[in-house]
């Protein structure tokens, strides 16, 4: 698979990096959010003696936590969240309890492997979980085999791909039997402009119905000078083609990112540009968001 962007060049470690702390004072929003606003892509992590890190990682995170999250989202009127379990833990069990802290105001995403139990499928689905997420850097062996396990469930499969893999693999994808989430615009590589195969795909893909997108981590697709800027093009052409297949996340803390730091506001702020119809806007950050993670 490919892989080119710069913060994903650390392999397993047993001596990974440090992360740098996330930015805490959101700048104000230009735009008034809807009900139910959500942050569809988060990460929490907790501390090590509590919840022990794998010996072998990419990254070690910043000392930030669920109080520091809950503070940020209060700040910017965000009342609903998705938080995507962290590949630095052997388990589900961070998120698994930060979900029971939230009565029912946030959704969970695990790492599973096929072999799961029904059992723990029922136990993360009562808690809040509704999809799975993998990862193209470890391979696709088993996509198909963990698609038909959270079928039942009615979850989805959030993938973290490039989007110069959709070409070959976006057949596959449609196949599936679940609804499929692409994370930070499915890694499209912004240099090569909106006639690369990738984008194409990406666009083909999402007509079919079978595909949404995370508008995610910009600052992670971007040059460092206007990281913004060159992920615009492709947004507003997302929300031309099926922008009741979008959704919004920050990725915060942001982990294994070494640019300047994002500011929440300023992410969140961007949907305003990129879907400047009240409506549309409305529609990501609140109306799809329901619809796939099933928040009542």
């Amino acid at each position: 698979m490919t892989d080119s962007a710069k913060d994903r060049r650390h392999t397993l470690t047993d001596e990974p990096p440090v992360c740098q702390s996330p930015d805490a004072s959101p700048v104000a929003l230009p735009f008034v959010l809807p009900p139910g606003a959500c942050d569809c892509h988060a990460h929490i992590y907790g501390p090590p003696e509590r919840y022990p890190y794998r010996d072998k990682r990419r990254y070690t995170p910043a000392p930030v936590g669920l109080d520091e999250y809950r503070a940020l989202l209060a700040k910017l009127g965000v009342t609903r969240a998705v938080i995507v379990q962290p590949t630095v833990y052997d388990d589900n069990r961070i998120t698994l309890d930060v979900l029971n802290t939230s009565s029912g105001a946030w959704r969970g995403i695990a790492q599973l492997k096929p072999d799961v139990s029904d059992a723990e499928l029922r136990r993360l689905d009562a808690a809040g979980f509704r999809g799975v997420r993998l990862h193209t850097r470890s391979g696709l062996d088993d996509l198909d085999a963990m698609a038909r396990r959270v079928a039942p469930f009615g979850w989805h499969v959030q993938l973290h791909l490039d989007a110069r893999d959709l070409p070959e693999i976006g057949p596959r994808l449609a196949r599936l039997p679940v609804p499929v989430v692409l994370d930070h615009f499915a890694r499209i590589v912004v240099q090569d402009g909106l006639d690369q195969p990738g984008f194409k795909a990406l666009l083909t893909l999402m007509e079919s119905g079978q595909c949404w997108v995370k508008l995610s981590a910009p600052f992670r697709l971007g040059n460092d000078i206007s990281p913004y800027a060159a992920v615009q093009p492709f947004a507003k052409a997302l929300v031309a083609a099926r922008p009741d297949r979008l959704v919004w996340g920050s990725d915060w803390p942001h982990s294994s990112y070494h640019g300047v730091m994002p500011n929440m506001g300023v992410l969140l702020g961007l949907v305003g540009e990129w879907a400047p119809e009240g409506g549309i806007r409305d529609m990501i950050l609140g109306i799809n968001p329901a619809r796939l993670y099933g928040f009542e």
